[in-house]
C-alpha cells in the first residue's frame, strides 16, 4: 500500500526545503514535537523515496561557473533506442546539470553550467556536435537569473 502524506510530513519536507542542515530536534521544536517521532517519519519519507537526497546548494559564480545556457535538442530519430542513447552519452557530460525530454519544438531541453563562453564553445565543438544522432541545436545563453529554486509549494497537494 503506497504512503501518503499528511500535514506533518508536508510540514517536515517544507523545513527541510529551506535548510536541510537542520538537527532533527529543530524540526521538532518547530513542529512542537518530541524528536523520536519526527526522527522515525523523516526515515519514513527517504525510505518511501519522497526525500531523494541532502545537498548544499552552491553559487556557481562563486566557484568560477559563471554561464548558464539552456540547448534545445532535436534530435535525428525517436526510436527508443535514439532517446536511450541520447540520455546516456548527456548523463556522461559533468557540464550538463539537467536533462528534460519535453513536448514542443524540441525532443529535449538542456541545462548547461560552465565557466564562460569560451568553454561552452568548446564543449560544443568537442562533445555535443560528436553525437550522431543530434538534429538540431539551439542555445539560449542566460543574461541573469530573476529566479530559481528547488523548493517545491507543498500546499497545492
Amino acid at each position: 500500500m503506497p504512503y501518503s502524506l499528511d500535514k506533518i510530513d508536508t510540514q517536515i519536507l517544507e523545513i527541510l526545503q529551506k535548510d536541510s542542515n537542520q538537527t532533527t530536534k529543530r524540526i521538532a521544536e518547530q513542529l512542537g514535537m518530541t524528536t523520536s517521532p519526527v526522527f522515525e517519519r523523516i526515515k519514513k519519507l527517504e525510505k518511501e523515496g519522497y526525500i531523494k537526497k541532502y545537498v548544499a546548494v552552491l553559487d556557481n559564480k562563486k566557484i568560477g561557473l559563471k554561464l548558464t545556457v539552456f540547448i534545445g535538442i532535436t534530435l535525428q530519430g525517436h526510436t527508443r533506442s535514439y532517446l536511450e542513447k541520447f540520455v546516456k552519452e548527456i548523463n556522461d557530460f559533468p557540464e550538463i546539470v539537467e536533462c528534460h525530454r519535453v513536448s514542443g519544438n524540441f525532443d529535449y531541453l538542456l541545462k548547461l553550467v560552465v565557466e564562460d563562453i569560451e568553454a561552452y564553445e568548446t564543449f560544443i565543438i568537442s562533445k555535443l556536435t560528436l553525437l550522431p544522432y543530434l538534429g538540431n541545436v539551439q542555445s539560449l545563453i542566460t543574461l541573469s537569473t530573476g529566479k530559481e529554486t528547488n523548493e517545491l509549494d507543498l500546499s497545492r497537494i
